[in-house]
């Protein structure tokens, strides 16, 4: 009897397995949103965004989460398909070849077809996939998201950001995003298109990835919402910019960075980007998915406080977009796993965007399987509430000189310290980011030991990615340092 009991119990778990449905995704990624622009890590938060505010309160919230590069194109790859982007050479944003006193290291500015994107591994598990907004992962079609396993594309195509017709608003002058009314505004018709995706396909698995082109310049916000936070701001007394310690390795130079949010066209795009999260989420309530679909929310990287009019303030965390100091890669991180996540909680554990791809893919029953190795790890433990994932180190390999003033360099993170290499001379920088998120304090001479360590963690690393570095500008020329 009691064999025949088990044999039952185990017929009837195979059959759960077989008819569970797969759960379906949904991933905000938004473009240059800082990890102090949202009130759910800013109590003090210049900018409203009570729609991301609650997705937080009702999952997990990553203190410590991170972009795998500190501009867009690079830790899109990483999104994309797992894999850190140095692995190849795609480090800076797809175009970007500035040079400083060396050249930069060479840029590979596509994701290539033979990539394995988290769309095709998705779709074959018979997911239906969507894509709006931001790509900036290839100069031509032949590298756009319908080639790369998405069978929607709505606005993604290769530039960066929305720069023709009227940008923000339609006519949008975007190939692949058809105009809307005269005044449309793009972060509400992106989310539209994301809704009308879901309701088509609410019936079975999908993968929607809403990519804004929001919050990144041009700054151009809807009136209203500008007038909102002009009144705001009128209330608010303060130096605006400071000359923050972002020095230069070579000349001990500083820069002009902003020290307080106070800047109302870029308070309006935060808000209307947090307006347009909120119609996806109510679409999901609505159609009664909303305990059933898993919402991931992120950055690409850091918030632009240090250039390019410098709308935001990072502090405390120093740099910002271009650097990769804390302001320039840590993100908020932000998951919603229905009968998986506590509501309000909160892990503190170092994670990476590229952890996207294989949390979802195996989720879904799926083998996290790339064109070469995985760098991302699974969150499923995390998320259940286990307090650490069985990883040592993170790492970051920027070998350029960014728009923002960031220089060119490498860094590791291992547990509660980061290591950060400038590739001009070797200089080492050690901070303890339990005691020092702002990174002021270089501990390195009070720690040899653990300098020598992760400078050969991350000097394998480098190896293990065939990382390119610094160019010497002639051939008579000084030679920049090399690991």
């Amino acid at each position: 009897m009691k064999k025949k009991l088990y044999s039952l119990s185990i017929l009837l778990a195979s059959i759960n397995f077989i008819t569970a449905k797969s759960p379906s995704f949904v991933l905000f990624l938004v473009d240059d949103l800082g990890y102090m622009d949202i009130g759910a890590y800013n109590p003090k938060c210049f900018y409203d965004t009570p729609n991301v505010d609650t997705l937080a309160k009702s999952g997990m919230k990553f203190t410590d989460g991170y972009a795998a590069n500190p501009v867009c194109s690079p830790t899109r790859f990483g999104i994309q398909t797992g894999r850190h982007p140095s692995r190849k050479d795609a480090t800076n944003f797809f175009s970007g070849r500035r040079g400083g006193l060396f050249n930069s290291a060479p840029l590979h500015d596509r994701m290539d077809l033979e990539e394995v994107t988290i769309a095709e591994a998705l779709k074959k598990k018979g997911y239906a996939t969507f894509f709006a907004g931001k790509w900036h992962l290839g100069p031509t079609e032949q590298f756009w998201p319908t080639k790369q396993g998405y069978d929607v594309n709505i606005g993604g195509w290769k530039h960066g950001g929305p720069w023709f017709g009227k940008k923000y608003f339609s006519p949008y002058g975007n190939p692949r995003l058809s105009n809307g009314p005269d005044g449309e505004h793009l972060p509400d018709r992106l989310a539209s298109e994301t809704c009308a995706f879901i309701e088509k396909n609410k019936d079975k698995p999908f993968f929607a990835m809403l990519s804004f082109y929001s919050v990144h310049t041009p700054l151009i916000g809807r009136p209203d919402l500008v007038a909102k936070y002009k009144k705001k701001a009128s209330k608010i007394n303060g130096a605006e910019f400071g000359d923050e310690e972002m020095t230069w390795p070579r000349n001990g130079k500083t820069r002009k960075v902003r020290i307080l949010q106070k800047h109302a066209v870029y308070a309006a795009m935060v808000e209307a980007m947090d307006l347009a999260v909120g119609k996806v989420l109510n679409k999901l309530k609505s159609l009664g998915l909303d305990d059933e679909v898993v919402v991931a929310f992120t950055s690409d990287n850091g918030g632009l406080s240090t250039s390019e009019g410098s709308p935001t303030s990072n502090l405390p965390l120093r740099g910002g977009k271009g650097w990769i100091y804390e302001g320039g890669i840590r993100e908020p991180f932000i998951v919603r796993w229905p009968g998986v996540t506590k509501a309000g909680s909160v892990c503190q554990e170092p994670v990476m965007s590229t952890d996207f791809f294989p949390t979802f893919v195996k989720a879904a029953g799926g083998k996290p399987k790339g064109a070469g190795p995985i760098d991302g790890v699974d969150l499923m433990p995390l998320l259940k509430g286990e307090e650490s994932l069985e990883r040592d180190a993170l790492f970051w390999h920027y070998p350029h000189y960014s728009n923002q003033g960031g220089f060119p360099g490498g860094a590791v993170r291992m547990g509660k310290f980061k290591l950060i290499e400038r590739f001009e001379d070797g200089k080492l920088d050690l901070y303890d980011l339990s005691k020092d998120i702002g990174e002021r304090n270089n501990v390195a001479a009070q720690h040899p030991e653990k300098i020598q360590k992760m400078q050969a963690k991350l000097h394998a690393w480098y190896k293990d990615v065939d990382a390119k570095f610094l160019q010497p500008k002639s051939k008579d020329g000084p030679k920049p340092w090399r690991p």
